[in-house]
């Protein structure tokens, strides 16, 4: 079993709140708009992290994270990339990822919006966790953690962070 801490468009932001549940987790995952080698780096000192650059991130990023990582985790298939759709949207590059890798669980970002649905079409399930950072439009700061599980998604939170305005001097 394997504990994961599921961010996104962190936007160089990274802070206590989200480093206390990063201690709680086996491996760290970052759908992208990472926004920062510091971030990277710094989650990385403390737990095991798989990315993928987003629109945002510049060449060192880019160089160091790939646009899609599929890969398998404790029995689940996994696709990851940061921008792609949802259910029923998705954009032609993924809708193809998706169809010849055949994944359970399909992970992006990039929308600031957080949203789990099972896709039955494509038997997977989709998880984008909002977005952690400071920056862009979305009110409140989300992730999301579970459990892979011997084949099996379990265990899933939503977690809300704060409302985006609502940082205060002892969150740096």
């Amino acid at each position: 079993m394997k504990k994961i801490l599921l961010l996104s468009d962190s936007h160089g932001h990274l802070d206590q709140k989200i480093l206390k549940y990063i201690d709680s987790v086996d491996e760290v995952w970052h759908a992208g708009d990472i926004g920062s080698t510091a971030v990277a780096g710094r989650i990385s000192t403390l737990k095991r992290l798989k990315g993928v650059y987003g629109n945002i991130d510049g060449h060192e990023l880019r160089s160091q994270f790939p646009e899609n990582q599929i890969f398998t985790c404790e029995g689940v298939k996994i696709l990851m990339t940061h921008i792609g759709g949802y259910p029923g949207r998705y954009n032609l590059r993924v809708k193809e990822l998706i169809l010849k890798e055949k994944p359970q669980l399909y992970v992006c970002g990039h929308s600031h919006i957080l949203k789990v649905m099972q896709d039955r079409k494509n038997n997977l399930l989709h998880m984008n966790p909002g977005a952690c950072g400071i920056n862009g439009f979305h009110r409140v700061r989300t992730l999301l953690r579970f459990e892979l599980n011997q084949g099996k998604i379990e265990n899933l939170e939503a977690i809300e962070l704060c409302q985006r305005g609502s940082l205060n001097v002892n969150d740096q």
